[in-house]
């Protein structure tokens, strides 16, 4: 089910540019396309994201899961961009309903076991779902038949298997379930603002890479460090995302402070090496810029649920992780389009500029609050 997140988040990655050339799109209209997702994710986060604390963890992915296929179902069969809009539209309902539920029930379903182990597998599992992605989508896309088709379909399969094993869940998880449902705002326990501020930096920079990397990547790929192969591009930006998974799995030794200072520096590291490729054209520096960012991606995202799960709660997990993504889709949804804009009039390489200065702030931002954990924890303990 996390891994259905970043699958769903990634799937169109590697079409944007395909119908940027056959409808003719400005860079305005596929950031647009790209955006209505974060956006709508915000939204569903808003109204509803502590239903899985009121309705149950099954239930609330169950109707995730639905919405995602319809918007996978819609992407299939868009023969113009209305229709892309409307698919988009759905599958943030579908991620906005399962992310937060996913990743508690990553951490209730583990019991026993060390919290860390439910944050690395998390991790684990929306690498790989972003790296399936990515590769399969430029695969499908530069060498199957119906590019900008074939690949959805798939998707739509995919989700439809999901939805029949999860179907099966453990139901106990929606035992705390009783009275209904009420609109509920996601919102944070007193004694978790402090951790939760800090968490929010970390994963408010790990999702920005996405702008970059999903929204842009494959542009920036083609036309800027001029790689004309859809299935080289999108295999260079999986990096991203085997990276993040390497590096979750070699991280489970470390301190959550030590995650996140890491984690920022690889994150800034990595914008740094993304500028230098689009000025010198530079496949290398692309690929050095894919392994740095996952690596940074990684371990904010590892390091921000590490600090959500020890500070909050179970009857509060729910809504304090979906506050928690809802920020992280906040920053997306507005960066993204203003990037698009910024593509559009000014130039890609311009937007990429400005994006991977944006993102190396919010990571110099994060890595001068990781120190203030230990404050955090010997607060908790007195």
């Amino acid at each position: 089910m996390v891994a259905h997140t970043l699958w769903t988040s990634a799937a169109p990655a590697m079409t944007y540019r395909l119908y940027a050339s056959e409808w003719h799109l400005t860079s305005t209209t596929t950031a647009a396309i790209f955006a209505i997702y974060p956006v709508v994710v915000v939204g569903v986060l808003i109204l509803f994201g502590g239903l899985s604390d009121q309705i149950g963890r099954r239930a609330t992915m169950l109707l995730g899961l639905g919405a995602s296929f319809l918007g996978a179902l819609i992407l299939a069969l868009a023969p113009n961009v209305p229709w892309l809009f409307v698919a988009r539209a759905f599958m943030g309902v579908g991620v906005g309903l399962t992310a937060g539920p996913s990743t508690a029930a990553m951490v209730e379903f583990n019991e026993g076991s060390p919290p860390r182990r439910a944050s690395v597998v998390a991790t684990a599992a929306q690498a790989a779902g972003f790296a399936a992605a990515l590769i399969v989508g430029g695969a499908l896309t530069q060498y199957a038949p119906w590019p900008l088709h074939l690949v959805f379909w798939l998707l739509a399969c995919l989700i439809a298997a999901l939805f029949t094993v999860a179907w099966f869940l453990p139901r106990p998880a929606e035992s705390g379930a009783a009275g209904g449902w009420t609109p509920r705002l996601p919102s944070v326990p007193r004694s978790a603002r402090k951790a939760f501020t800090i968490a929010a930096f970390a994963m408010t920079t790990a999702y920005t890479h996405g702008v970059m990397i999903l929204s842009l990547g494959g542009q920036i790929a083609h036309d800027l460090v001029r790689s004309p192969d859809t299935l080289v591009n999108g295999t260079i930006l999986a990096v991203f995302a085997i990276m993040s998974a390497v590096v979750s799995l070699l991280a489970k030794s470390l301190s959550t402070r030590t995650a996140m200072t890491a984690g920022a520096a690889a994150s800034g590291a990595g914008m740094g090496l993304l500028a230098a490729a689009t000025a010198f054209h530079s496949m290398a520096l692309f690929l050095s810029a894919s392994v740095m960012t996952g690596a940074g991606y990684s371990l904010l995202f590892l390091s921000a649920l590490d600090v959500i799960h020890s500070a909050t709660p179970v009857e509060r997990r729910g809504a304090t992780l979906s506050a928690l993504y809802l920020l992280g889709y906040l920053a997306v949804g507005v960066l993204a389009p203003i990037l698009g804009r910024i593509a559009t009039v000014h130039g890609l390489g311009v937007a990429v500029y400005l994006g991977a200065g944006v993102i190396a702030a919010l990571s110099f931002a994060t890595l001068g609050l990781a120190p203030g954990l230990r404050r955090v924890a010997d607060d908790e303990r007195r």
